[in-house]
């Protein structure tokens, strides 16, 4: 029978992590979710997102127990692994949020993460003022303004949850 996810906040008590702890933004990634996931009652299991074998190795420990959910936070290392770790959160019946809806195109659960497009667009206007003469150093770091939401219905089947209809309301992309 399928489960609400909106339901299964209380009983996903246990989430692993996928992150690079050798690059700062996964350190500050990681952080983040430690601070937050006492609040939740969620227990968390950090797992190197730098070599398939270790992803590999790391989700397979982590799956022997239940009540579990993974999430995969940005890094090239997550990206270059995409397929393995889409197959493996697949095989396992994890649900699962992702960074960029690329694991969502192939296969996986939810994504949100800034949208790319939106920030090269962004990036060529840096481009043009340095052009025209103005210092790289001068520029001030933009953040992400735009975020994308993307839902895989035909993964959620999978995996035994329903996703709930606010969730799928918010969702730039829905793919069934």
């Amino acid at each position: 029978m399928a489960r609400a996810a909106q339901g299964d906040r209380a009983s996903m008590t246990r989430v692993a992590v996928l992150w690079d702890p050798t690059i700062p933004p996964g350190i500050g990634q990681f952080a983040v979710i430690q601070s937050v996931a006492p609040s939740l009652g969620v227990e968390l299991t950090p797992v190197n997102a730098r070599d398939a074998a270790v992803i590999e190795r790391g989700i397979a420990g982590f799956v022997r127990s239940s009540n579990g959910g993974l999430i995969v936070t940005a890094s090239a290392a997550a990206l270059v692994n995409r397929d393995p770790i889409v197959k493996l959160a697949a095989k396992h019946k994890l649900p699962a949020v992702y960074f960029h809806r690329e694991f969502v195109d192939e296969g996986g659960l939810v994504s949100y993460g800034s949208d790319w497009v939106d920030q090269y667009r962004r990036a060529a206007s840096y481009v043009d003022r340095i052009l025209k003469g103005a210092k790289p150093a001068d520029l001030p770091v933009q953040a992400p303004t735009k975020y994308e939401l993307v839902a895989n219905l035909k993964s959620a089947k999978a995996v035994g949850l329903v996703l709930p209809p606010s969730l799928l309301g918010r969702a730039d992309e829905v793919i069934d």
